[in-house]
């Protein structure tokens, strides 16, 4: 990565926080750049870990695309709360990298998928009943370690045994939750909240097509390739995200971005599948406005901690 250029100190700093393999930053990600850059501020991409940066030199440290904590998901957190002006905030970090918020938001009212846990050493046997199931990570970054087993098939009941099996033994935490099938129809709606001056404002909503084809196999990489498009958010799904941003503790003040996933349930009724707090895509390359609006929320954040 090139060196970043020096600077006018009256200059605000900021700091787009991501991994090693996006040292430059995921490309939707590089479109709030200009719009920054008009607002007068000074962006440089700055690796989470990488041992020669001084956050304390940035006005406001935004998490973007640090997508390989999943792994080191502790070293994470503790990094987090070292980092001053870092937004979203340590204790959210360390609240939102663990799924097990889910049981959380329901216990609120939040309608989520149903959800079960195995605990790493836990005895686990797929379901007696047929029927599809997801099988994930509590702690993980896009769908990373993710697969999807139709228990009618004797060979996805072992695969999906093995998965587990193989989560346990990496001392990681195992969700199962049933395969809401209208997710290959009208895929997962997205729902984009950023900052402004009384707090999260909606922004935009995508379309995620559907992503799990089958059993997960080992490795394929950092993220999955996803199918995006743009999508208009009906009230009811507002409603949900409402009611799901209106649980996180510590309220929303503090966030500079939240994204609400939802997926269709059985009764047709958006459920909660997801609330991204820590490094979400934004996908503000799919809506008019949204590189801007973004730079707003950083500069919002930026007055709040100056």
């Amino acid at each position: 990565m090139d060196h970043p250029s020096p600077v006018d100190p009256g200059e605000p700093r900021v700091a787009l926080v991501t991994c090693a393999d996006l040292a430059d930053l995921d490309p939707d990600d590089r479109l709030v750049l200009p719009p920054l850059a008009a607002r007068g501020i000074t962006v440089e991409p700055a690796v989470w870990d990488d041992p020669g940066v001084d956050w304390s030199s940035y006005d406001l440290v935004v998490l973007r695309s640090p997508w390989d904590y999943a792994l080191r998901r502790d070293e994470f957190v503790v990094w987090a709360a070292t980092v001053p002006g870092l937004v979203n905030p340590a204790e959210v970090v360390r609240w939102n990298t663990d799924k097990r918020y889910l049981a959380e938001l329901s216990a609120a009212g939040v309608p989520t998928v149903p959800t079960s846990w195995v605990e790493p050493g836990e005895g686990w046997q797929p379901p007696a009943e047929t029927g599809e199931y997801v099988l994930k990570p509590a702690v993980s970054a896009g769908s990373q370690d993710t697969g999807r087993y139709d228990l009618a098939d004797p060979e996805h009941r072992n695969l999906a045994a093995a998965h587990v099996r193989r989560l346990s033994d990496a001392g990681r935490v195992t969700m199962v939750q049933p395969y809401l099938g209208a997710v290959d129809t009208e895929g997962e709606t997205a729902l984009l909240f950023l900052a402004g001056p009384d707090g999260l404002a909606f922004s935009h909503a995508i379309r995620k097509g559907p992503m799990l084809t089958g059993p997960d196999l080992g490795p394929d990489g950092l993220y999955k390739a996803e199918e995006i498009t743009s999508r208009t958010a009906r009230p009811e799904q507002l409603a949900v995200a409402e009611k799901t941003l209106a649980a996180i503790p510590g309220g929303t003040r503090q966030l500079l971005y939240a994204r609400v996933d939802l997926i269709p349930g059985p009764d047709g009724e958006p459920v909660l599948v997801e609330l991204e707090l820590t490094e979400p895509s934004l996908f503000i390359g799919h809506a008019d406005g949204a590189p801007d609006r973004l730079a707003d929320a950083i500069t919002t954040h930026l007055a709040r901690h100056s």
